[in-house]
C-alpha cells in the first residue's frame, strides 16, 4: 500500500518508545512527520536518524498537557509541510499504585496526560480535518482499557476513556465527515515505563509485567498498517498481545 506517501503526520509522545518507532515507520512509508514531545535532545536525534535514512521529519517541543502548546503543532506542521492529514495521539503515562495508597499526585499526572492531552491534540487538528472532510486520527489505547490489571485502576480508567472518545469520534466525525478514526490497544510495552513508577509496590509489579513487554517497533507496525489504508477504509481497533502471557 502507498496511502501514506506525502501525508503530513503529527506524532505526540515521539521522543521515545512507541512514538519514536511510529515516527520512523511513517517516514519510511513516505509521510512527512512532525515529532512532538518534551525532550528536545531525543526529538532532535530521532529526526536526524529519520533524515539519515532518507525520510522527511521535523520536531517541535510541546507539552501534551498544555493546550496552547499542543495547538501550536498545527500551524508549525502546516507551514513546514502542509495541512495535517494524520494525528497519532500517543503521549501517555502509566503509573501503578494501589487504591489504598491514595497516590493522588500520580493519578493527576495520568489524567492530565492521558485524558486532557488526547483531547488537546484532537481539538488542535479536528477543525482543519472537518473543513477538508479528510484526515486520520489514531488514538493509542491499551489492553488495560479492556482488562484492568493489578494496581492499575486509574491507568486503566484513562484507557477506557480513550476507548470511549475513539468510538464517539468514529460515529460522529468518521461516518459523516470522511475522517478515519482508529485505535491501537497494545499489551505491556518495553519502553522503560516501569522506571517512572514512584509507588514502591507498584514499581515491583510494573517490573514483573515489563519482563513480557512487546517491543515498540511491533506496535509501530500496527499503527502504520492501520493508517496505510485508502480513504474509504477504516481500521477501527487493533489489539497487540505478546504471544506468551502469564496473566
Amino acid at each position: 500500500m502507498a496511502h501514506l506517501k506525502d501525508k503530513v503526520a503529527i506524532v505526540t509522545g515521539a521522543s521515545s518508545g512507541i512514538g519514536a518507532a511510529t515516527a520512523k515507520g511513517l517516514a519510511e512509508k513516505g509521510a512527512r512527520v512532525v515529532l512532538a514531545g518534551r525532550n528536545e535532545e531525543r526529538l532532535s536525534q530521532i529526526v536526524e536518524d529519520i533524515a539519515g535514512s532518507g525520510g522527511i521529519a521535523s520536531y517541535k517541543v510541546a507539552d501534551a498537557t498544555d493546550f496552547e502548546s499542543t495547538k501550536a503543532l498545527v500551524p508549525f506542521a502546516t507551514t513546514t509541510y502542509g495541512p495535517v492529514d494524520i494525528l497519532v495521539n500517543n503521549a501517555g503515562l502509566m503509573l501503578f499504585s494501589y487504591w489504598k495508597d491514595a497516590a493522588v499526585g500520580d493519578w493527576n499526572k495520568m489524567i492530565d496526560t492521558n485524558l486532557r492531552g488526547y483531547l488537546h491534540a484532537i481539538a488542535a487538528v479536528l477543525p482543519s480535518m472537518l473543513e477538508r472532510r479528510s484526515g486520520r486520527i489514531l488514538n493509542m489505547s491499551s489492553i488495560a482499557g479492556v482488562h484492568v490489571g493489578e494496581a492499575a485502576g486509574v491507568y486503566g480508567a484513562t484507557k477506557f476513556f480513550i476507548r470511549g472518545i475513539t468510538e464517539s469520534l468514529r460515529k460522529e466525525v468518521g461516518v459523516g465527515s470522511g475522517i478515519q478514526v482508529s485505535m491501537i490497544s497494545p499489551g505491556v510495552i518495553d519502553t522503560g515505563w516501569a522506571d517512572k513508577v514512584h509507588d514502591e509496590t507498584g514499581r515491583k509489579i510494573a517490573g514483573e509485567l515489563n519482563k513480557q513487554g512487546i517491543p515498540p517497533s511491533s506496535v509501530a507496525e500496527a499503527v502504520v498498517y492501520a493508517l496505510d489504508q485508502p480513504p474509504e477504509i477504516t481500521i477501527n481497533d487493533i489489539v497487540v498481545h505478546p504471544t506468551r502471557q502469564d496473566w
